[in-house]
């Protein structure tokens, strides 16, 4: 039976500022689309828990037994500075100083992406589609609102209409912002911008000579608005209505209340039955962002390159660090947290390798059961990793108390308490085992050396030591081969 018929999920929506029970459009499946990154640069620290964050509900959805469609965006075009519908665009601009292709840019900064999600050990989405791969579905949009009488056109650039949208809906349903207060708050407009009003957003816009990046259209030469993008690639690949949208919390307004309008006026539907917003990590009590100066990129921690850190930590430790806070609470990134979280890290990873050095005995003085259950219960409630890694702890301490003979544990429940751990250790969190990966590399070392030496041998024509040394690696397992290109091993 799917875990998911058997557990009870409960998932905090923005929309509705509460928990509600999980249940998706379609039984046993789920369809999750989180806005990615905007490839101008490196991926920062914040960045990178906000898409850790999407990963771990990803990875419990999946373990729940959910077939997951989960579309995680690339923006590669339309996102101009300041998140505004005037100025240069981001990636254009990078590459103007740099003095290269636009998509030169996106493909450095893309990579960087994937490589640094790789290491963290993210999980990759099921589809990543590009803005300027979906040029021709936000132009169709963009028609049909205009169809509908929401947006206008005005010297080849093309505006929502949010004030006319709001006659009839809630512009602000999702912020909890109400567009009155916005136009009492709003200066008007100084006659350099072609809107109607400030509120409204860029669904199309025209391409001034020196912008490079552009592509043909009803109304000019120019771009899509940053925030057509999403509503475009996400109803594509999930439908009209789909069940999860998730992003950062910075993107609620307006990119995501822009998002609702778009798909409201396009498909006259409720787009997202389940709006998820991670929070943002701060650094020494400040926000992280690349625009201030602020921040920390994730190699510079794994490599120890940086101003910060007294030391490199791995990326497992780092993810451990940002996993013990709650994905809706705000994390503050210090040296101290991170160092008192890999010492928890090690020591939990340190009982858990001694888990096959357990003794099992007839019966369980440990309900293996119910705390089986207190890690189901965490997860189930708005995927509260830090509760569960609570439950990680104490799981240790059976492990340490069952070494020590203090306590009892059946053949059944062993074999239970044992995939129970490896369930939510690597397949849930996601953490690898950098003790297990440390040893696995002293032993190459060691291997090698061996090498080195029987090599050695053989070319002092000394057969004897030379086939020693193969025969002793052999009967402990290790197969040497040689080839022309040196001599490799394989452990069985």
């Amino acid at each position: 039976m799917e875990l998911f018929k058997t557990n009870q999920l409960k998932i905090y929506n923005s929309l509705s500022k509460s928990k509600e029970n999980f249940k998706p459009i379609v039984e046993g499946k789920v369809g999750m689309y989180v806005c990615g990154p905007t490839v101008y640069s490196n991926v920062h620290l914040g960045n990178v828990r906000t898409f850790m964050s999407f990963d771990l509900i990803f990875r419990y959805l999946k373990h729940l037994g959910y077939k997951v469609r989960y579309v995680r965006n690339i923006t590669d075009a339309g996102h101009l500075e300041n998140d505004a519908d005037e100025g240069e665009d981001r990636i254009a601009k990078k590459a103007r100083l740099e003095q290269i292709e636009p998509m030169e840019v996106v493909q450095r900064y893309t990579v960087d992406f994937h490589n640094t999600l790789q290491k963290i050990n993210n999980l990759p989405p099921s589809i990543e589609p590009t803005a300027t791969g979906h040029i021709v579905e936000q132009i169709e949009i963009i028609k049909d609102i205009l169809s509908k009488g929401l947006a206008y056109e005005i010297n080849g650039s093309v505006y929502f209409d949010v004030l006319k949208y709001n006659e009839t809906n809630h512009y602000g349903i999702l912020s909890g912002r109400n567009i009155e207060d916005s136009i009492h708050n709003t200066r008007e407009l100084d006659g350099q911008s072609d809107k109607k009003n400030p509120q409204d957003f860029a669904l199309w816009k025209k391409a001034e000579p020196q912008h490079i990046m552009r592509w043909p259209s009803p109304w000019s030469d120019g771009f899509p608005g940053w925030h057509l993008e999403c509503t475009a690639m996400s109803t594509k690949y999930l439908g009209e209505t789909f069940d999860i949208h998730g992003g950062g919390m910075d993107l609620k307004f307006p990119h995501h209340e822009c998002e609702i309008a778009q798909s409201q006026v396009k498909n006259n539907v409720k787009p997202v039955n389940y709006w998820l917003h991670a929070n943002m990590l701060i650094l020494n009590g400040q926000k992280m962002a690349k625009s201030t100066g602020n921040y920390i990129l994730p190699n510079e921690i794994f490599t120890g390159d940086n101003k910060i850190l007294s030391k490199a930590y791995s990326p497992s430790a780092t993810r451990f660090f940002m996993l013990q806070a709650h994905y809706r609470s705000v994390l503050d990134f210090t040296s101290d947290g991170l160092e008192a979280s890999e010492r928890g890290y090690l020591k939990l990873m340190e009982s858990f390798n001694n888990i096959s050095k357990i003794e099992v005995s007839k019966e369980s003085s440990i309900d293996i059961n119910a705390w089986k259950q207190k890690c189901y219960e965490a997860m189930n409630d708005d995927f509260n990793s830090p509760i569960l890694i609570a439950n990680l702890f104490e799981a240790a301490k059976y492990v340490n108390l069952l070494l020590d003979k203090k306590e009892t544990i059946s053949e059944k429940d062993f074999q239970e308490f044992k995939a129970t751990i490896n369930a939510f250790v690597y397949d849930v969190l996601g953490l690898q085992n950098d003790m297990q990966k440390d040893s696995s590399d002293k032993l190459s070392g060691v291997i090698e050396m061996l090498i080195n030496m029987r090599k050695e041998a053989r070319d002092n024509k000394n057969w004897k030591l030379s086939d020693e040394i193969r025969d002793e690696l052999a009967s402990l397992g290790i197969q040497l081969k040689d080839g022309k290109e040196g001599t490799s091993f394989s452990i069985n």
